[in-house]
């Protein structure tokens, strides 16, 4: 569960009551039970869920979602449409939890109802994103991304949560690589063989030929080069007022942008309501809805459902491919053992 204060508990008891989750999946929730009852009093939904206290009381084979009640949360605690320390505690907590059981091998893959940033600050000195939080959390500086995925049609990026004044400086062939590679293996998880990636250029026109600026001639073009030598399906640099008509009419599933408004723009101007934002790079996916807490319509029932049906959709496609992996290395190394 995420932002108690926001739009994120009404979010959970929606998807919790949809039939296409409950028999799609096995459902493990972190939260206050008492929140939970809440969202699901505004979203107009019964809740059916076993309730248990703790990780050591998942059963084997659930019937039902299982809620883990943490208690960490009470109903007056929480202030309608504010970002609070103790809203922050609370979504840090649940994610923190969620996380852990993915890393123990427990569950395939992680899904979480809006966060409020400044909430998450209040609560975790140094919160810069949720990458980092999950970095801290796994006790890893393995190389991870986000990505806006809105339906078929993905955008990757090579810098981030950075000022503007430095992304030109951030970007390399090595970051391009990077970013690609990474791309590559999460489009792959998620069913494309060979997803086919546009990348867009950093200056107006793509530098028109130097014209507006040389990265495009000096980093992004050799690192396509790059990339096409080592079996990559990729091409650009492109302008970045184009690229994305081109990837909506099929020309390509991803648009690899180098900046993170470069992308978000176009992607929410497409579909706000759809969009999905997924963490790739960890041994197993996490997602969410693109869009924020939306405090503005917080406890009026019209939460739209689009964006969290799409994103926990994508979580159990990928934790399946995830589960398979695991299948298969176990099944290998027990053949190795056998052998030797």
């Amino acid at each position: 569960m995420g932002d108690p204060a926001g739009i994120s508990p009404e979010l959970t008891a929606k998807l919790v009551a949809a039939d296409e989750f409950r028999h799609g999946a096995n459902l493990v929730l972190f939260g206050d039970l008492r929140i939970l009852e809440r969202g699901a009093k505004i979203g107009g939904v019964g809740i059916d869920v076993d309730v248990v206290s703790s990780e050591g009381e998942i059963p084997e084979n659930p019937s039902k979602p299982v809620f883990i009640d943490l208690k960490n949360l009470s109903l007056d605690q929480v202030t309608p449409a504010t970002a609070t320390l103790e809203g922050g505690l609370f979504a840090t907590e649940n994610f923190r939890r969620a996380l852990l059981l993915a890393r123990s091998g427990r569950a395939d893959a992680v899904f979480f109802t809006p966060f409020n940033k400044k909430a998450m600050r209040l609560a975790y000195e140094g919160y810069d994103d949720e990458i980092r939080f999950v970095r801290d959390v796994l006790k890893t500086s393995m190389a991870a991304s986000e990505f806006n995925v809105l339906g078929k049609l993905w955008n990757a990026r090579v810098t981030s949560h950075i000022p503007l004044s430095q992304v030109a400086s951030a970007i390399s062939e090595q970051s391009i690589l990077r970013s690609l590679t990474l791309a590559d293996q999460c489009m792959r998880a998620a069913g494309f063989n060979p997803p086919r990636i546009a990348v867009a250029g950093l200056n107006p026109h793509a530098g028109d030929g130097g014209n507006f600026g040389r990265e495009e001639i000096e980093v992004i073009e050799p690192a396509v080069r790059k990339a096409i030598a080592q079996g990559f399906a990729v091409d650009g640099p492109f302008p970045s007022d184009t690229v994305f008509l081109r990837a909506k009419n099929g020309d390509f599933d991803a648009v690899l942008t180098m900046y993170h408004d470069q992308g978000q723009i176009a992607m929410k101007l497409m579909g706000f309501d759809r969009g999905v934002t997924l963490i790739g790079g960890f041994p197993f996916p996490i997602c969410t809805p693109a869009h924020g807490t939306a405090y503005e319509i917080a406890g009026r029932g019209i939460a739209n459902l689009g964006a969290s049906n799409a994103a926990l959709s994508l979580a159990i496609q990928m934790g399946a491919e995830v589960r398979a992996r695991r299948a298969n290395e176990a099944d290998t190394g027990y053949a190795k053992a056998v052998n030797s």
